[in-house]
């Protein structure tokens, strides 16, 4: 069943990595996972690590390994700004798995609660998104 499209633009530091009109947006907020339709309410959500799935169609999907961000939706219109937002097929698991490794060292190296401890966990909850997405 067709459903109304909205426009979404994806940016990450890089700069723009998707914009189009799609019927659907799927990602992970930090309270839980979220689907957002056209004309949803405004929203303004923090977002994990996690795949994040725009829905062309029912049966076309653009997908991406997200990071860290935000999403607002506002005026039936979606903004996802991300530290990263990769295409599964550009992701390289052996890249990914030697990083993973080097966070979870790095977190048992540093003081629990420090500025370090803490961006070692971030590094370790993106690899294993991006790794779970990579499949």
């Amino acid at each position: 069943m067709a459903r109304t499209k909205f426009p979404v633009e994806v940016l990450t530091p890089e700069g723009e990595v998707f914009s189009e009109e799609v019927e659907m947006l799927s990602t992970v907020t930090t309270v839980g996972s979220i689907g957002i339709l056209a004309r949803h309410e405004p929203l303004l959500a923090m977002l994990e690590p996690t795949e994040l799935r725009l829905y062309r169609s029912d049966t076309e999907i653009v997908r991406f390994a997200q990071a860290e961000g935000y999403l607002q939706f506002a005026d039936n219109h979606a903004l996802v700004l991300v530290e990263e937002a990769v295409p599964p097929e550009q992701l390289d698991r052996e890249l990914l798995q030697e990083k993973l490794s080097e966070a979870r060292a790095a977190t048992e190296r540093a003081a629990e609660g420090s500025e370090e401890h803490e961006r070692a966990l971030r590094e370790m909850r993106r690899c294993e998104a991006f790794l779970a997405v990579a499949g």
